[in-house]
């Protein structure tokens, strides 16, 4: 016999050993009423919307939407080959001139292998190659953002250009990196239901060598794993209206669900965030180009000025390759393949196992926030193509306290510490295949969907306890259909 309260939407329900099928179905019925989405209607296969490709192979995030036109098509591959260039030191060989001063690999493709997810280093000796580390003091710059610390910026570049390879014996000053970064595990255990156990794993960031002096008073870190590329654009043309159709939808019944408005460096105005791990980005233009100078250091025509803090006098002192150091032209190319990447359709939807995983996820309360359909704008001038399409990514693009757990304290814009974007589960069950790597969440501390689910706390605390007082074979069903999305 087991007894468990869960607090489901502001509603209390006592679970009872022996009552689980009464208590789905009341379950069920409340998700069915929230969402308006019958539950036997999600995870059915994706919708033909032009972006959405059976392939499931080691390529399956590398796939352009089949809607492109011939002169689509070029630009899609010349975007592609930007992603896998490699950046170096001016006055040197082998690759396109603009990397550092300061940077965190020489290449896109090196963080984002095959388009996927980044993971942990192997071991405690291993620095951080495919993850980056967030850093803010307390207080918020002119635009709401987080304050950068005056000597390092608002993200550590432990590379930079010091001779580590053949060809930047030219570079014309010895660079320090920033710090070396590294991480060491604190493992705790947590048991299902019926006695099986788990162990959890918690990263602990350890910062050394710092070259510019100690940091500044309340410094703030947040440790931020790869995100895979699939499907971005048609996140972004998801309209601003019907996220906050969605955000009303949930505050009617008891869910926080909150946008997160950003600075739009672009346009110069406040703007609703659609990427990042905290909803701190707003568009795949800006996100790009931040990307390009925080992990590159290549300047673009969104942001000209080098990544050197006025400490930094030899990163100063290095002559950029241009300016911009990434023609506008190859902007656009990236962006559209970025905008144009496919998003892999669901698999084994008609698995009688998955089946029964789709409704265990809704009966659980999981797709309040994962929401199962989209739709973009009836209107997309930026790219007309994305109009009006339906898709199944699994979020709401929304900001949710996800509990101490998973807090980073480090506040983003309105983003609080315990607060994060919902992530989009497609594509997740292919992530090894496409590159080893089964590292999720915003740290990749969870080696597997399990893991992942254990880790919810704050207003998903309900799902996970639904999922962990389970059965073993009902469990399995989760995890399969979600692998499955």
């Amino acid at each position: 016999m087991w007894t468990s309260t869960l607090i489901l939407i502001g509603r209390r329900i006592t679970l009872v050993g022996g009552c689980r099928a009464a208590v789905r179905a009341v379950l069920a019925a409340l998700i069915a009423a929230l969402t308006g989405v019958a539950l036997a209607q999600v995870g059915e296969s994706a919708p033909d919307n032009g972006f959405t490709v059976a392939r499931f192979d080691t390529d399956a995030y590398k796939q352009p939407a089949s809607v492109l036109s011939y002169q689509e098509s070029k630009m899609f591959m010349l975007g592609r080959s930007h992603f896998k260039r490699r950046w170096i030191a001016p006055i040197t060989f082998n690759g396109e001139w603009g990397l550092g001063p300061t940077f965190i690999q020489t290449r896109c493709s090196e963080c984002h292998i095959n388009n996927g997810r980044g993971m942990p280093p192997a071991s405690a000796d291993e620095q951080l190659s495919t993850m980056l580390v967030r850093l803010s003091l307390p207080g918020s710059d002119e635009h709401g953002g987080p304050q950068a610390d005056p000597n390092y910026g608002d993200q550590f570049q432990n590379n930079a250009l010091q001779a580590q390879e053949v060809d930047l014996r030219y570079a014309r000053m010895f660079v320090p990196a920033e710090a070396a970064l590294y991480l060491d595990w604190e493992d705790h255990s947590v048991s299902f239901a019926d006695g099986e156990q788990v162990t959890l794993r918690k990263p602990q960031l350890r910062i050394e060598d710092l070259a510019f002096g100690p940091l500044g008073e309340g410094a703030m870190f947040s440790l931020r794993n790869t995100p895979p590329l699939i499907g971005l654009g048609l996140l972004e043309a998801v309209s601003e209206e019907t996220v906050l159709e969605i955000a009303q939808a949930q505050a009617e019944h008891g869910v926080n669900g909150r946008p997160n408005y950003v600075w739009d460096a672009i346009n110069k105005q406040p703007a609703l965030g659609r990427f990042g791990w905290k909803a701190n980005t707003p568009s795949l233009m800006q996100q790009t180009a931040a990307a390009f100078l925080g992990d590159l250091g290549v300047t673009s025509w969104v942001f000209r000025a080098q990544n050197c803090p006025p400490v930094q006098i030899a990163c100063q002192n290095q002559d950029p390759a241009n300016d911009p150091e990434i023609i506008d032209a190859d902007m656009d190319d990236f962006e559209l393949w970025l905008r144009t990447l496919a998003a892999p359709a669901p698999r084994d939807v008609d698995d009688p196992q998955v089946k029964q995983g789709k409704n265990l996820f809704n009966q659980a309360g999981c797709n309040v926030c994962h929401v199962p359909e989209l739709t973009t704008a009836r209107e997309y001038p930026a790219f007309p193509k994305l109009a009006n399409r339906t898709f199944r990514a699994y979020t709401d693009l929304l900001l949710h306290d996800m509990g101490e757990g998973l807090a980073d304290g480090r506040p983003d814009y309105l983003a609080g510490g315990r607060d994060w974007r919902t992530t989009p589960l497609w594509g997740l069950g292919l992530s090894e295949t496409v590159n080893g790597s089964t590292a999720l969440l915003h740290d990749g501390r969870a080696r597997n969907v399990a893991e992942a689910i254990l880790w919810h706390g704050g207003e998903a605390q309900a799902s996970r306890e639904a999922f962990r007082n389970m059965p073993k074979a009902e469990r399995e069903a989760l995890v399969k259909f979600v692998e499955s999305i």
